[in-house]
């Protein structure tokens, strides 16, 4: 997980929120991340079934994000 990120969760406080995780990557998923917000947030749902995409996938992901929104009831 990115540095601004364990910043990013250590100065907010999301507790009651639910978090929905999405990236793009480079061959390494979410490599652990989702498992890690859950230990950083305990109070916060996190959303396991995280959306991700392959950077070189990503001009043609719209209809895949549209389904994984759609499957998540947005």
């Amino acid at each position: 997980m990115p540095q601004p990120l364990y910043t990013f969760f250590d100065e907010y406080d999301l507790s009651g929120k639910t978090i929905i995780p999405f990236n793009s990557h480079n061959g390494s998923r979410f490599s652990g991340t989702i498992e890690t917000i859950a230990e950083l947030e305990p109070d916060a749902e996190v959303i396991e079934d995280g959306f991700t995409v392959n950077e070189r996938d990503v001009p043609d992901a719209a209809g895949d994000i549209a389904d994984w929104l759609e499957g998540l009831g947005y």
